[in-house]
């Protein structure tokens, strides 16, 4: 079988997959046919190649997690030669199922995957990974939340996992009128010279939404489960441990955690940010449709 590259272009930034095309996913990666983009000579951040290699000797843990049955394990090593080696699974009651071989700081990567069945899985969370990993130097974070677009403008929520985020952008999606999902769990903030956008990414949870499309940011508000609607504004500093608190990234690494400290720092100086304490209802979105857009809802 061939050999295939395959180029994506997410929030500005440009990646590549690699591998024979045995080895590629049938099917599975339609989550990216939106972003793929033809090769033009432009050189890729990063590319993941799908090839087998050798497990490191002497490598040492740097991030082995205890995961709870429905999320995934990502177990992270150092090698003596500076890369790091990640063990992957779907979640802790499945074996290992791939390998992931990568410098931090640059070139290529490799994905060694051991269950065939599990190669989607693989793909995508090494992908992720190293999007976050190679853009955090550019204002760039991978967030944990949910974006709905309105009028032009996104307003992200953020929250733990259960407190509502999905909720949330879906009683904007019944009682907002011309109010759309822009990414349901892992949309792209960036900074720029033009402000903060929020940009769509082949990365939505378990919510099917893989728009490329980016819009600038309204506002981000926190969700809080409280039984009561409440909002209120939050101040830069505060604004600051909201962002940082959602963002994906291995905060041990100083190159990674100096890039997430500059995006958070210019986010939080730039965009509104609020904590929504709230019931799942309509009249909690409304509070937050009317305190961001400065404006009332009327009801149906």
């Amino acid at each position: 079988m061939g050999f295939i590259t395959k180029y994506f272009h997410v929030a500005g930034h440009r990646f590549a997959l690699s591998g024979a095309a045995s080895d590629l996913p049938a099917e599975g990666l339609d989550n990216y046919k939106p972003f793929e983009v033809e090769a033009d000579g432009i050189p890729p951040l990063f590319t993941l190649r799908l090839e087998a290699f050798e497990v490191p000797e002497g490598k040492q843990p740097l991030l082995v997690q205890e995961s709870e049955d429905d999320m995934p394990v990502l177990n992270l090593y150092a090698c003596p030669d500076g890369r790091w080696f990640l063990e992957m699974s779907p979640h802790r009651t499945v074996p290992v199922c791939a390998h992931l071989l990568f410098d931090p700081e640059q070139g290529d990567a490799q994905l060694h995957v051991l269950t065939r069945r599990l190669t989607t899985f693989a793909v995508n969370d090494a992908l992720m990974l190293l999007f976050a990993r190679r853009t955090a130097g550019d204002l760039t974070l991978e967030m944990h939340a949910s974006v709905v677009e309105k009028d032009g403008r996104g307003v992200l929520f953020l929250g733990k996992s259960g407190t509502g985020k999905s909720t949330h952008s879906s009683l904007w999606l019944k009682y907002i009128e011309g109010t759309s999902l822009l990414n349901d769990d892992n949309p792209i903030l960036r900074a720029g010279e033009d402000g903060v956008r929020v940009y769509g990414s082949p990365w939505s949870g378990k919510t099917p939404c893989y728009r490329n499309r980016d819009v600038p940011v309204a506002a981000i508000v926190r969700i809080r489960q409280a039984p009561f609607n409440k909002m209120h504004r939050l101040s830069v500093l505060e604004a600051y441990a909201s962002v940082y608190s959602s963002c994906s990234a291995f905060r041990a690494d100083r190159a990674w955690a100096d890039g997430i400290h500059a995006a958070t720092e210019r986010i939080a100086a730039t965009v509104p940010c609020y904590t929504l304490d709230c019931l799942p209802d309509e009249g909690a979105a409304r509070l937050s449709y009317g305190t961001v857009y400065g404006k009332e809802s009327p009801a149906e």
